[in-house]
């Protein structure tokens, strides 16, 4: 993952892909803001409604699925209800059976990032819950593909 300093820096421009979500008054915890669980909560939805909708995942039936290996997030400030979060998206690495995303939290009307994340999925066979030998499905990789940002194509 990126240096702190870098990630604070980023904008979302530097992301392919966005969700908002409404912040709901059970997120906020007795500090009156977002629990730090709710970050790992959208984190996750962000990831896997981009796996369905656009590398054709179906989590009951798909042959093959993510398991999570390793999460982190760095927080820079607080979001809270009633504020809209900005959720975006994009693939930092992409090998044969495992994906490295990235993904922030935006405050919808600020600029500054709130807090940025890193999630580890290793795509196993349902069957035997290990990667496949061939790595993950092609209309996986495919989709994931499109997220892929470089540092070339970073303005950081």
């Amino acid at each position: 993952m990126a240096p702190s300093k870098e990630l604070k820096g980023r904008s979302r421009k530097d992301y392919t892909f966005m969700l908002e979500y409404r912040t709901r008054w059970s997120d906020n915890d007795m500090y009156d803001h977002m629990n730090n669980s709710v970050y790992n909560f959208l984190f996750d939805s962000i990831i896997n409604s981009y796996l369905m909708d656009h590398c054709g995942l179906h989590p009951p039936t798909s042959a093959q699925h993510p398991l999570m290996a390793h999460t982190h997030c760095d927080y820079f400030s607080a979001i809270s209800y009633p504020n809209v979060a900005e959720l975006c998206l994009r693939v930092n690495k992409l090998s044969k059976s495992s994906v490295v995303y990235e993904v922030a939290l935006f405050e919808k009307g600020v600029e500054q990032v709130k807090a940025v994340g890193e999630f580890v999925h290793v795509f196993v066979d349902r069957a035997t819950q290990r990667p496949n030998a061939h790595g993950m499905s092609r209309q996986l990789r495919q989709g994931l593909e499109k997220l892929i940002v470089t540092s070339d194509s970073s303005k950081l």
